[in-house]
C-alpha cells in the first residue's frame, strides 16, 4: 500500500497544472501572428474585413489546455487543438492541445468579420523544481567569493533569497520549456531575475527574464534593440523601443528586450510565465504578456554572445546587498522539439 501511495504521490507531482495566461489582453494583438485584417475595439479582436485572414498565437507552448470565447462568420473556421468549430454565431471551445498544435487557429473568409473576446492557455504536466522544503535539486554558485554573498533558505514553505550578489541553479538543465514562478518582492523596486539556458557552472550566464517592479508612469525610456537577419543571422539595424520599464522591468529578457507595461506591484504575490521553444522566447507576468522575441543572432554556446540552443540550468539572481525576494511555488513543463 505505501508503494501505491509513493506512487501516485510522484505521479501527482509530475503532473501539476500551472496558472493560466492570457493569450489575448483586450487591448492589442500583441503577440499573435495575423495574416490579412485585424483590430481591437471595445476589448475584442476582430478579424477579417475585406480580405481572407488568418490569426494564431505566434509561439506554441507544452501541453495544455486552451479556452476561447468568440463569435464566427459564415464560412469562418475556429480550432482549438484537435477541435474545430465551423458554425456561424457564438463560439465557445475547451480542449487540450499538443506542443506540436497551434494552441488556436481562426480562419475567416474575405468579406466577412469574426471576433475573439477570450483565449486563455493553461499548461499540464509540469513539475515542481523547488519541494518546499528544502534546497533538494538545486546549486548555489561557489568558486568566487565576490559571487557568494547572497543567502538561499528555506523559511516555511518559502525560497528565501537574501543579499548578494549569488546564483541559485538547478542541477537539472532545460532547453525548450514552460516555467512557472511565483514571488514577491521584499523591498521597493528590489532587482533580482530568473536565468535559464544557463551554462551550467558559471555565474548567471545565460537568459536573463528580469525581476524590476520599478516603471514610470507613461513609456519614458527608449531602449535600442540589435536587429539580426534571420537567415544570415548577421546584424541588420538597431532599432528603439518605447518602455515605461526604468530597467527592462519585469517580464524583459535583459539587455535584449524591455517589458511592455507594469503588472506586478512589490510586496505582492506575482507569477511570471516564461516560454522558450527554440529561438523564440514570450513571457507573461500575472497573465499578461510582456514579450515576444526571437533570438536571431548567430548560434553561439555563450547566450551573452549568441543563440543558445543547448539545455541549461535554470538559476535565481540575488542581485546586490539589498535583494531579499520571497519564491513559493517553481514550476517548469519541457517543450518536445517536434
Amino acid at each position: 500500500m505505501m508503494g501505491m501511495v509513493l506512487l501516485l504521490l510522484l505521479t501527482a507531482a509530475d503532473d501539476l497544472k500551472g496558472q493560466p495566461i492570457r493569450l489575448f489582453e483586450g487591448e492589442t494583438a500583441f503577440g499573435w501572428t495575423i495574416t490579412g485584417e485585424a483590430r481591437v475595439e471595445g476589448g475584442k479582436l476582430i478579424l477579417g474585413g475585406t480580405k481572407e485572414t488568418t490569426a494564431t498565437p505566434s509561439i506554441r507552448f507544452g501541453s495544455g489546455r486552451v479556452r476561447i470565447v468568440g463569435t464566427n462568420a459564415t464560412g469562418g473556421r475556429f480550432q482549438v487543438g484537435d477541435k474545430e468549430m465551423t458554425r456561424e454565431g457564438a463560439v465557445e471551445i475547451e480542449a487540450e492541445v499538443k506542443p506540436s498544435q497551434d494552441a488556436v487557429r481562426i480562419i475567416v473568409p474575405g468579406g466577412r468579420t469574426a471576433t475573439l473576446s477570450v483565449a486563455e492557455f493553461t499548461p499540464l504536466g509540469m513539475t515542481a523544481l523547488f519541494d518546499g522544503k528544502s534546497l533538494k535539486g538545486w546549486k548555489a554558485f561557489t568558486g568566487d567569493p565576490k559571487r557568494e554573498k547572497s543567502r538561499f533558505a528555506v523559511e516555511e514553505g518559502i525560497l528565501r533569497v537574501k543579499d548578494g550578489p549569488g546564483d541559485l541553479a538547478t542541477e537539472g538543465t532545460y532547453d525548450d520549456f514552460v516555467l512557472q514562478v511565483t514571488a514577491r518582492t521584499q523591498g521597493k523596486h528590489l532587482n533580482s531575475g530568473i536565468f535559464f539556458r544557463a551554462i551550467p557552472g558559471q555565474y548567471q550566464n545565460g537568459y536573463e527574464a528580469q525581476i524590476h517592479h520599478d516603471f514610470t508612469a507613461e513609456p519614458a525610456r527608449k531602449y535600442v534593440v540589435d536587429q539580426f537577419d534571420p537567415k544570415t543571422h548577421k546584424p541588420t539595424s538597431k532599432r528603439e523601443v518605447l518602455s515605461s520599464a526604468k530597467d527592462f522591468g519585469t517580464g524583459a529578457i535583459y539587455r535584449r528586450i524591455p517589458a511592455r507595461k507594469a503588472v506586478a506591484k512589490d510586496g505582492e504575490w506575482f507569477t511570471l510565465t516564461v516560454v522558450a521553444k527554440g529561438r523564440q522566447i514570450a513571457t507573461w507576468v500575472d497573465g499578461v504578456q510582456q514579450v515576444d522575441w526571437t533570438d536571431h543572432r548567430a548560434a553561439n554556446d555563450n547566450p551573452r554572445v549568441g543563440y543558445r540552443e543547448a539545455a541549461g540550468a535554470i538559476s535565481i539572481q540575488g542581485h546586490d546587498p539589498t535583494t531579499d525576494l520571497s519564491f513559493r511555488t517553481i514550476h517548469i513543463g519541457r517543450i518536445s522539439k517536434k
